[in-house]
C-alpha cells in the first residue's frame, strides 16, 4: 500500500513538473517576443507599423498591413476550402462509412497529418500552380493557390478532432431521434452534429491556428510580394513568410521589426483562442 502511495505521489510530482515546464516555455516565449518586439513597434510608430502599406528595410520603412491582409485572406480561403470538406468527411467516417472503407480512410487521414509542410509545398508548386495558371492566367501563385493548399493541409486536424467529437456523443441521442421518426441523415445532422459542435469547433480553431502559422508551403505558392492584394489571384506575402524570408540577414531595427511581426502574429492567435474560449463559456 505504501509503495502504491509513493508511486502515486511521484507521478503527481512528475505531472506537475511537466505542466510547469509547459507554462514556463509559454511565458519565456512571450517575454522574448514582447521584450524584443514592442520597442521596435514604438520606435517605428504603432500606426506606421500596423497600417503602413510599404515594407522597405533598405530605407527603414516597415509597414506590415499587406502581410496582415495577406495572412487574413489566405487563412479565410483555407477555412472556406477546408472546413466544409473536413466536417463532412468526419461525419461520413463517424456515421456512414462502411467498415472496410474506414480501414482505408482512417490511416489515409493520419498519413496526411504526418506529411511535412515542405512536401505539401512541392505538391502545390508542381500541381496546383500550373492548374491555376492555366485556368486563370498569371503566374499561378497567389491567394487562391495558397488557400487551396492550406485548406488541404488543415483537413487532418479538422477531420480527426471532429470525428472524435461525434463518436463521443452518446448513442442514445441518435437512437432517440430515429425512434421519434427521423431518418438517419436527419438524426445525424440535426442531433449528433449539434451535440458535438463544441468538439467540432475546437478542431476548426486548431485548423485555423495551423493555417495562420504555416510558413514553408505558403512561401512556395503565394508569390511573396509585399503589396496590398487586389484580387484572389494576387500574389501575397504572409506574416510568417515575411519573417522566414528576411530573418537570415536582418540586423538592428530590421530584425526587431521582424520580431514585432511575430508579436502581431502571436496576438492574432491569442485572439482566436480567446474567442473560442468565450464561445465555449457562453454555450456552457
Amino acid at each position: 500500500m505504501e509503495n502504491n502511495q509513493v508511486k502515486e505521489r511521484g507521478m503527481k510530482i512528475l505531472f506537475l513538473i511537466a505542466a510547469c515546464a509547459s507554462i514556463l516555455a509559454v511565458v519565456l516565449i512571450c517575454l522574448f517576443l514582447f521584450a524584443n518586439g514592442l520597442p521596435a513597434i514604438f520606435e517605428i510608430g504603432p500606426g506606421k507599423f500596423l497600417l503602413g502599406t510599404k515594407w522597405d528595410p533598405t530605407n527603414n520603412v516597415y509597414g506590415i498591413l499587406p502581410m496582415i491582409v495577406g495572412s487574413l485572406y489566405v487563412t479565410a480561403g483555407a477555412i472556406i476550402v477546408g472546413v466544409p470538406i473536413g466536417v463532412l468527411t468526419a461525419v461520413f467516417m463517424a456515421e456512414f462509412c462502411p467498415p472496410k472503407l474506414y480501414k482505408i480512410m482512417k490511416p489515409a487521414v493520419e498519413l496526411l497529418a504526418g506529411i511535412p509542410s515542405i512536401v505539401y509545398g512541392f505538391f502545390g508548386l508542381v500541381a496546383l500552380v500550373p492548374i491555376i495558371r492555366n485556368l486563370f492566367g498569371g503566374s499561378g501563385k497567389g491567394i487562391l493557390t495558397a488557400s487551396i493548399l492550406l485548406g488541404i493541409m488543415i483537413l487532418p486536424t479538422i477531420i480527426s478532432i471532429s470525428e472524435s467529437a461525434l463518436r463521443a456523443v452518446p448513442r442514445s441521442y441518435y437512437e432517440g431521434a430515429v425512434g421519434l421518426g427521423a431518418t438517419k441523415e436527419r438524426a445525424v445532422f440535426f442531433t449528433m452534429v449539434p451535440a458535438a459542435k463544441s468538439g467540432i469547433f475546437a478542431g476548426i480553431v486548431l485548423g485555423i491556428g495551423r493555417a495562420i502559422g504555416e510558413t514553408m508551403a505558403v512561401i512556395m505558392v503565394a508569390g511573396n510580394t509585399a503589396v496590398m492584394p487586389t484580387s484572389i489571384l494576387s500574389m501575397v506575402r504572409t506574416m510568417t513568410a515575411n519573417i522566414v524570408l528576411e530573418m537570415g540577414y536582418a540586423t538592428d531595427l530590421h530584425r526587431e521589426a521582424l520580431i514585432a511581426t511575430g508579436v502581431v502574429l502571436f496576438i492574432f492567435i491569442l485572439i482566436i483562442n480567446l474567442c473560442f474560449a468565450l464561445i465555449k463559456k457562453k454555450e456552457a
